[in-house]
């Protein structure tokens, strides 16, 4: 089986065109389609996925920040989260659904124009498809990380700690701005860099291939079923493989003002505050785990189920 980094919507568009033919259209034909261009519905179904992922999952991610955050067991997490209140659940919520929205967009948007470009110019140069499209992948996880200051205040905005500190999501954009500068808001940004790229890669390197080891779809259902598992599986692995990371990136954007520590020093103390132990350093990652199933297959389904209708 040839392993190519292809969407699975480009990759394999005969299912689809069956699924469509003789039944009637969702959306009037061709005119979105056409007001968005060919590449421009990439980014438009990655955001609409990204935000109903948010909306549903952002309970389920609190309590797994807080695990990351203070290494407790998920049911004090829980704790934690009944003592600050119902109107306190989705407190920062609006930066990692500006966030998410954006950054999913690009991650699927840039994917496809990136390797439109690059397929285009390597085109007779004798470059393996598979390492031009991997190439295109780690540009559009860096891209991502534009946007990490969302991810920062909604670090600042979860931590109990800082809630008497900061209002919402505008007065702390204001804050770290005009108390600290622009580079506080970056805060974090390497364990972001080293997790994007790699991520993005073995994301789009693996969706075609697992799909295609799951049961044959006949119908609708049966390709939104196998989506979202081809999505979920992905999305819990590369969690639990890039978790640390995370781990890092949570307590480092945790501080406010200082100094900026390299990961490997924010590694070592969370190392030693947690016994040195490897169960303790992955605390959280069994909902993590979970978390990103249901995520990434909600934002996988959701964005090839959007293809379709578009």
């Amino acid at each position: 089986m040839a392993v190519t980094m292809d969407s699975e919507s480009a990759r394999t568009p005969q299912p689809q065109a069956a699924l469509t033919e003789g039944a009637p259209s969702l959306l009037p034909s061709g005119i979105l389609s056409a007001r968005l261009g060919h590449q421009g519905k990439h980014y438009v179904c990655g955001s609409i996925a990204a935000v109903t992922n948010i909306v549903v999952t952002f309970p389920i991610q609190k309590i797994l920040f807080r695990q990351q955050l203070h290494g407790v067991l998920a049911t004090e997490a829980v704790r934690q989260l009944q003592r600050d209140g119902l109107r306190n659940l989705y407190r920062g919520l609006l930066p990692p659904l500006l966030q998410k929205s954006t950054t999913v967009a690009i991650m699927f948007g840039l994917y496809e124009d990136f390797s439109r470009v690059l397929l285009d110019h390597a085109g007779g140069s004798g470059i393996p498809e598979l390492v031009t499209r991997s190439f295109a992948a780690a540009l559009a996880g860096t891209a991502e990380a534009i946007l990490m200051p969302f991810e920062r205040v909604q670090t600042l905005l979860q931590d109990h700690r800082h809630h008497a500190r900061f209002n919402n999501t505008a007065h702390t954009f204001r804050t770290l701005l005009t108390e600290y500068g622009v580079r506080e808001c970056y805060r974090g940004l390497v364990p972001i860099l080293l997790r994007n790229g790699p991520s993005n890669i073995l994301f789009f390197g693996l969706r075609g291939p697992i799909k295609e080891l799951l049961p044959e779809a006949t119908n609708k259902a049966g390709h939104l079923v196998n989506d979202f598992v081809c999505g979920g599986v992905l999305g819990a692995g590369l969690g639990i493989m890039f978790y640390p990371l995370n781990v890092i990136k949570s307590r480092a954007q945790s501080r406010v003002g200082g100094d900026f520590l390299s990961c490997r020093t924010v590694l070592l103390t969370v190392w030693r505050e947690r016994g040195g132990s490897l169960a303790m350093l992955f605390r959280g990652a069994h909902l993590n785990y979970h978390r990103s199933l249901v995520s990434w297959g909600i934002i996988n389904a959701t964005y090839e189920f959007l293809l379709k209708l578009l």
